[in-house]
Order: C-alpha cells, then structure tokens, then sequence
C-alpha cells in the first residue's frame, strides 16, 4: 500500500480511531469520533485512509456522508487535487487496493472484499446497509442531525463505528455531540484550530481575515474567520434566520421542562410540502405566551398515519395549513383540506403572506415563546438553528430564499405558526389526558411517561372494555 503523511496534529485522531499510533505501535481504538477542525486539517483525506485500514481490519461495508448527496461527486468523487493533479479519491484508495468501481453510485469495492460508498445525510431514509460497520458524517454541522438516529441501530447491531468530522457552524448539533462526547470516555473529542495545530502562520492568519473581510465586510468577515480557521462556536450559524434567537431563548431558560395544561388545546402549524416532507409544530398559548410543546416529523408518506400519531398524543386543537392546502393531494381526487376534515381534524388555512413577513413572524415568536425540552423537540429546534440563507459569491451577498436543505421545511412550519399563534382564543374545556401511554428519553437519560400510573391503568381498563 502506498505511503501516506499523517501530519502530527492529525495523529491522535488517526491513531484512535485505527489503533494504529505513531511509529506503527499498538494503540486503543475508540468507535465513536468527533472532530471539530479547521479548514485544510485534511479532514476527509484522513478519513478516507482510516477507512481504507478500518476496512481491511474488518470486511465489510462502509458509507461516507456529505449533508447532500450531490455534494459527495463534487466534493470528493470528482475532486482533483491541484498540487498533484490527481483525483482525490484515487490518492485515498490506490489502484492497488481496489477490485472494481461504480463510477455513476461513487461505489467502489476493495480487494478484501470491504466496499465503500458515498451517500448523502439527505437521503438518510432511503439507506439500507445490514452489513453496514462505519460511517463517516463529513461537514456534520451542516447535516440532518436524524441521519444518525436512522443509521445507528444498524451501525450498533454489527458493533460498528462512527467518526464525526466538521467545521463549525453556529452552536448549533454538533456543539451538543462534541460537548456529550468530551465527557464521555467512550468517545474521541476534539478541538483543532489553527493555533493549535500551527498549519497557518500568523501572517496567513491575517491575510485570511483580510480575505474574508474584503469579501464579507469587516464584521461578516471576521465572524466567518473565527468560525473557519478558530473554530468558534460562538453566536449563530452564518446566515441562519433565527440562529441569534435560538441562542437567547437558551440562554434566557425558555428551553426547559414544563408540563402540557390539558385544559388548554394543543394547536399544530404545518408546511404541506411533498411526501415526508411535513414537519408539524404543536403549540398552546398560555397566558398570551406561545408555548411549543412536541415536534411531529411523519416517517410514512400516509395522512392517516399522520393524523393518528396527533389524536393519539391528545393534540386536537386547530390545524394552522398553508393557503395551498386547497390543492389535491395524496392520491385522492379531495383537496387537502377536506381530507383532514374529513379525518376530524380542524384545518385552518392561513392567508398567503410574504416570505420575509413570515421570517419576521417566527423571529418575534422565538424571541416570546417557551420549548419544552424534549427530544422530539429538540429535533425542531435543531432545525430552526439550522434554518439559512446562502451566500452568493457573484453578489456578494446572501440570496433572499431559504437554503433548501433539511432544515428548510422545519422553519417554513415554524414561520406558519409564527403567522398563527395569535389566532388562538383561550377556550376553558375540561382536562383532557391522552388515552395512550407514551415514554420519551429525557437529554439528561430519564425515561419519561406522559402518564402517570394511575391514568395509564385506568386507560388501560377503559380501552379494554369498549372492545367489549
């Protein structure tokens, strides 16, 4: 196998993640790795040639993540390195090593039988591997963040691996991932900026800055130096909508534990875009105060399913829709509209307003709402955090329409139920519980019900007894 430089800051990363440490010695291996570095650490060369070694200790089969799948052709398949002249890809995995290529599936099969694959955080839900053993998530911060609870069971059945690897963007998923993982001894952790990894002198320093500033602007640029080469997490992701408002509300405790008031409904707002992709924010408003309490993300492409998942929380209160719910929709010759009503929900359509007056909606919201803490909501939050613009190189400044990532659905429901909360009129009902017991892991590892033992036996004896 060709030669390759593991340039010594790279070292404790390589070396954990392959067992192999400096000089070829014996070293223990760790299978959860996360890797927050600069621009030009050599963050996916070095992955790719632990994964040629990881592969070659354990045949098997093995993705690489880009957060789109288009990016993973560019960024990696096609990519040339301009010093040598060479496909990156090739300069990875030597001729030598490979058995044959798909050229058009970015799929290549090694000679000991392992194969390796780009794929993209994008299409999580469309990939089956049982014989998966290690993925690489590249640019992390930048992907769906449920791309790694779909892939880990699988990932976990075959006691396999996992390397995280990312520039920062904002305090935003991978913050959280590298703040859990510092504490946890099973895990690899660290921080690689260009101060400690010495790769820039601080006259390149300075002429980076001056590049961005330039670019940016004195303020925009510098945030984007920081973030790039110092690997600050600080204040919001560059470009989100509503990342400095996120970042308050955590700050302000408006992220915490509180109990649903079941004598209030529970109102959602959702963005009626194609197949799965209809996030739906679940929201009461408590003393003029807009309380987001769960986070639906449907797994199935069926109404119903959708619909069902919402009754069985106990969350019957007015459906806030898009204006273009009156397009037929789901196969069926009924408008969407009349198809919720028609399963006892209770649509309310929202006039069409402009994107920026939504913008403006949702940020005034965050700036008054409280979130309930709770993994289902997190995954929302983590959206809004995620919600951005893109900067354009030729205008030299961000495009007015929402990036179309992940995220992008999640904050076009949110900034629905931005326009909609303060539709809602306090109405005095007696105290509806939900009739289904449903647990939720808490963040700090507590399984929570959402009945107590008392209701949930009760329940239990009432669903019994209507099926006679």
């Amino acid at each position: 196998m060709s030669e390759f430089l593991i340039r010594r800051y790279q070292q404790p990363f390589f070396s954990s993640w392959t067992g192999i440490g400096k000089g070829g010695t014996k070293v223990k291996q760790i299978d959860r790795l996360i890797e927050i570095a600069h621009r030009r650490w050599g963050k996916d060369e070095i992955a790719l040639r632990a994964t040629l070694i990881k592969s070659r200790q354990r045949p098997a089969s093995y993705w690489h993540l880009l957060p789109e799948y288009a990016q993973g052709r560019k960024a990696l398949w096609s990519a040339v390195n301009p010093h040598t002249g060479k496909r990156r890809i090739d300069e990875a995995f030597p001729p030598e090593t490979i058995e044959s290529r798909d050229e058009q599936a970015m799929f290549i099969r090694f000679k000991w039988g392992s194969t390796w694959q780009i794929v993209g955080s994008d299409r999580f839900d469309s990939l089956v591997g049982a014989g998966v053993a290690g993925v690489v998530f590249s640019e992390w911060a930048l992907a769906n963040p449920s791309s790694w609870g779909y892939i880990r069971p699988m990932v976990e059945e075959n006691n396999g691996w996992a390397a995280f690897i990312t520039t920062p963007r904002g305090n935003n998923h991978a913050k959280s991932m590298y703040d859990m993982a510092k504490t946890n001894p099973k895990w690899f952790a660290e921080v690689s900026n260009v101060n400690d990894t010495g790769a820039l002198s601080e006259e390149a320093q300075a002429e980076a800055l001056a590049e961005y500033q330039a670019i940016y602007g004195l303020d925009f640029g510098r945030a984007m130096f920081e973030q790039e080469y110092l690997c600050s997490f600080s204040g919001a992701m560059i470009g989100a909508y509503w990342g400095a408002e996120m970042n308050k509300a955590e700050r302000e405790g408006r992220i915490r534990e509180f109990d649903i008031d079941w004598t209030q409904p529970v109102h959602t707002a959702w963005d009626l875009g194609k197949a799965k992709n209809n996030p739906v924010w679940c929201f009461q408003v408590i003393g003029g105060q807009p309380r987001i309490v769960d986070f639906y993300q449907p797994e199935s492409d069926d109404l119903g399913d959708w619909v069902k998942w919402l009754d069985d929380q106990g969350y019957k209160g007015n459906d806030y829709v898009p204006h273009d719910i009156l397009v037929t929709e789901w196969g069926s010759k009924r408008t969407r509209l009349e198809l919720l009503q028609s399963m006892g929900r209770k649509p309310k359509r929202l006039a069409m307003v402009a994107v920026a007056d939504g913008l403006q909606a949702g940020r005034e919201t965050i700036n008054r709402a409280m979130f309930r803490d709770t993994p289902h909501v997190q995954a929302g939050i983590d959206g809004l955090k995620n919600y951005r613009r893109e900067w354009d190189d030729e205008r030299k400044t961000f495009r007015e329409t929402p990036f179309k990532d992940w995220a992008e659905h999640i904050g076009s429901s949110f900034r629905y139920l931005g326009l909609a909360w303060r539709d809602v009129s306090p109405i005095l009902m007696p105290e509806k519980k939900p009739d289904k017991l449903v647990y939720e892991v808490r963040p700090d590892g507590r399984v929570v019900g959402n009945m107590d033992v008392k209701a949930a036996v009760e329940a239990m004896i009432k669903r019994r007894k209507s099926k006679g």
